[in-house]
């Protein structure tokens, strides 16, 4: 779905739980939600990461970028988040007796569930486990392209550290699959390491744009084939559950 229109993976996914376990939508996107928070958390420490073992790659790119960056700016919008989500809670009650925005608040509610069901998890030791390997997996995923290319071959760990989380950034952009946002992230990620390592920028982004055309198309195959996969035994499910609530 993400490969048709940006974003509309969510919904599906949301969708086919109510369909075949019968989870609630509004549920379902909360532990989405919740989701996006953990790989928010793994990608900080990725950063963190690539701070610590590449931060240099970081300053080079920024000084020769010319970005001006505001902090005031960062701060006023966070600052005005913060002071309405309190209002929000503080008049919850006496909003919901308004008809429209009663949907709302229960829609909230089933959200901010679904974000709190990770403090009831039954298992907490294994989410954590399977979370780790899900980026342990991401991040060899991203590595180990780079020995298929002569002039990347010699990367090290901490250079892998800030594929990742360029690669992330792009994949973030609400594109079509990541296409074209992937390969612009990639570019101008490898043109910040090859600045650092004193070599061409202009190099660097040609490279950069290599690595994307072998990465992404290879993940892009292997979601295809997965989704494949997945539709028949996704329909087989939904029947069995259908065909179980008529017998009932």
């Amino acid at each position: 779905m993400n490969l048709t229109i940006p974003r509309s993976g969510e919904v599906a996914r949301a969708t086919a739980l109510y369909g075949v376990e019968k989870v609630p939508v509004d549920q379902s996107f909360g532990t989405i939600i919740l989701e996006r928070v953990v790989d928010l958390v793994c990608m900080i420490v990725f950063l963190g990461l690539t701070l610590l073992f590449k931060g240099e790659v970081i300053y080079s790119f920024y000084k020769n970028s010319g970005i001006n960056f505001n902090p005031n700016k960062i701060l006023l919008i966070l600052g005005i988040l913060i002071v309405g989500a309190v209002l929000f809670f503080m008049f919850k009650k006496r909003l919901a007796n308004v008809a429209f925005l009663g949907k709302i608040i229960k829609f909230i509610d089933g959200i901010f569930q679904g974000l709190t069901s990770i403090f009831k998890l039954k298992q907490k030791g294994k989410f954590i486990l399977y979370t780790m390997g899900i980026w342990i997996s991401y991040y060899f995923a991203a590595y180990l392209v780079c020995f298929a290319l002569p002039e990347t071959s010699n990367f090290t760990f901490a250079d892998g550290f800030l594929i990742i989380v360029v690669g992330t950034l792009g994949m973030i952009v609400p594109a079509s699959g990541g296409i074209g946002a992937f390969n612009l992230a990639m570019k101008f990620g490898f043109m910040a390491l090859f600045i650092s390592m004193g070599k061409s920028s202009e190099l660097g982004g040609e490279i950069g744009l290599t690595y994307s055309f072998i990465s992404l198309p290879l993940q892009i195959i292997i979601m295809l084939i997965m989704g494949l996969i997945s539709i028949p035994m996704l329909a087989k499910a939904r029947n069995t559950v259908t065909e179980k609530e008529i017998t009932e």
